[in-house]
């Protein structure tokens, strides 16, 4: 077969307010089942790192949302990206100075690279204290006063016109750190 490479599943929507609950313990033996190695998870709102030989990750993003249906009765959406993707994102990242607050700091990974971003609401949603950069597939939100209260980030999705998976960069840097433990 072809040579292993390493991928992160950023899940969206498990176990969120009780709803669409799925032990990480459960999640690994289905990503197991579908031939996925070397499976490492961190904290309960789904980040995986997993080798695999598919290089197909929407193909491989589907049958991780249809096996999760089959065996739990929801499926969750979910983005895969490779470690070289998320070691971008971390070097592209516009606020640097937020990095000591990792809580305030957001990555949304996108879906697609949006088109036709709507500016005028992103900066109308936007806090006083909030700043925001659009690049690419990335979408940053530097949120100092809580991103738990922030307009922006509940609307980033809607007005960024792509789906978006948001995380803190306390999680950002730990599923790099998980991804650069290779195993190969």
């Amino acid at each position: 077969g072809d040579p292993m490479q390493k991928w992160i599943a950023l899940f969206r929507g498990i176990n969120v307010g009780g709803k669409n609950v799925l032990p990480m313990s459960e999640l690994r033996n289905d990503l197991k089942g579908l031939g996925l190695e070397n499976i490492q998870t961190y904290i309960q709102s789904g980040n995986v790192v997993f080798d695999s030989e598919s290089k197909n990750v929407k193909v491989l993003a589907q049958a991780i949302t249809e096996r999760i249906q089959r065996q739990h009765g929801f499926g969750p959406r979910v983005l895969i990206i490779s470690r070289g993707d998320l070691q971008l994102a971390i070097k592209a990242n516009p606020f640097p100075e937020a990095v000591s607050e990792p809580q305030s700091l957001h990555f949304f990974f996108l879906d697609d690279t949006p088109a036709t971003p709507n500016v005028q609401a992103l900066d109308q949603a936007k806090a006083p204290t909030e700043s925001y950069v659009i690049k690419g597939k990335l979408f940053f939100l530097h949120a100092p006063d809580g991103v738990g209260r922030s307009k922006l980030a509940t609307l980033a999705e809607k007005y960024l016109g792509v789906a978006a998976t948001a995380r803190n960069y306390r999680t950002v840097e730990k599923i790099a750190a998980l991804a650069a433990q290779t195993r190969l």
